[in-house]
């Protein structure tokens, strides 16, 4: 062991201490299911042999997001980590239960991540919120928390994050080099909310993709984009490697979605990343006869960041997410920068670890 390796102290998770330079993969315990089947919560720690930050990855805290369990691997595995300062905590699947399932929610029927910060004596959500917050997530100093949409629809990959308010947050977000950066506010219940109430952990939130299935694309730029971060913290050697022309300024102030104007069959005719103005006709929603057509109508300038892979709607139902942005031609150079640099047709030498 090298003199700085020796000066360097343990990591401590559950029953396990990680020596300087070691990985370990551990198991932490969660409630059974009802056929006395044990649950483990898997938890992969790289130990750097030297002092820097402490970062934690999660996934699949919505259980049927698994992009980012996908991200997760590729990270964990990448050869750039045998050289890493500092701590990483990676947790691929947080809802275990929800991940068996193929389910967003837990068995109870309750969103773990509106759920936090929990309590050691509550329902299975709440459990599950306690542990992954307490053994996880405040331990570190930054954390980025992957997801992907719900079932049924489809996001533009982008981190989300309270970033005006947050100049350190803001320069996080811009090292991950997502194309979009979304200000979003808090939620009460989600991890970010906790996180920000208790600790002083700083954390983002990327969002990428359609719950089970996974997108190539998104699943690059999450790999880089973290690792990107942990360039940035100090943690890998070297500089980022942002794209070839990047644009700092492509950060949306707020977003809304636009919602059925009936119920029908929705002919959506403009693609995801798409900019729009106001009264643009996005689309067309009629009867299954064609009787009754009614536009579907940008009531703001911005750019479509989520939308409905569903055809079939009711009225009022959520079908296109609009990012409003000051600078909006900058944010489709942006965006059209991003798709040449990880299309992955263009091959595998387009991903820099």
């Amino acid at each position: 062991m090298s003199k700085r390796a020796a000066n360097r102290e343990t990591f401590t998770l559950g029953e396990h201490i990680i020596q300087p330079g070691e990985e370990h993969y551990i198991e932490l315990p969660l409630p059974g299911l009802y056929t006395h089947s044990p649950v483990c919560m898997p938890v992969h720690v790289t130990h750097g042999r030297a002092d820097g930050a402490k970062l934690f990855i999660s996934a699949a805290i919505h259980g049927d997001e698994i992009n980012g369990v996908e991200i997760i691997r590729r990270v964990i595995t990448s050869p750039v980590l045998k050289r890493m300062r500092g701590t990483l905590i990676a947790v691929p699947v947080v809802n275990v239960y929800g991940f068996i399932n193929k389910s967003r929610y837990l068995p109870d029927r309750r969103d773990l991540n509106r759920s936090f910060p929990g309590s050691e004596n509550g329902s299975m959500a709440s459990k599950l919120a306690h542990v992954f917050l307490q053994q996880i997530a405040r331990r570190c100093q930054y954390g980025i928390d992957l997801h992907t949409a719900a079932i049924g629809r489809d996001n533009l990959p982008q981190i989300r994050g309270k970033v005006f308010d947050d100049p350190e947050l803001l320069e996080l977000a811009a090292a991950f080099d997502s194309p979009i950066i979304l200000n979003a506010e808090l939620r009460e219940g989600s991890l970010r909310h906790a996180l920000t109430q208790t600790s002083s952990t700083k954390v983002l939130l990327y969002e990428a993709g359609e719950a089970l299935r996974f997108d190539e694309i998104a699943i690059r730029a999450g790999v880089r984009g973290i690792l990107n971060i942990m360039r940035h913290l100090g943690m890998l050697s070297g500089q980022r490697h942002p794209r070839k022309q990047y644009i700092e300024t492509a950060v949306a102030h707020s977003s809304r979605w636009v919602r059925a104007p009936q119920s029908g069959i929705l002919r959506s005719i403009i693609p995801m990343g798409s900019k729009v103005e106001k009264g643009t006709i996005m689309g067309y929603v009629a009867d299954p006869f064609g009787e009754t057509e009614k536009p579907v109508i940008a009531p703001t300038a911005g750019m479509i960041i989520g939308k409905t892979t569903l055809p079939l709607v009711h009225e009022g139902e959520a079908i296109f997410h609009i990012a409003r942005f000051e600078m909006l031609d900058t944010a489709s150079r942006s965006l059209e920068e991003f798709h040449n640099e990880l299309d992955p047709s263009e091959g595998d030498d387009h991903v820099i670890f």
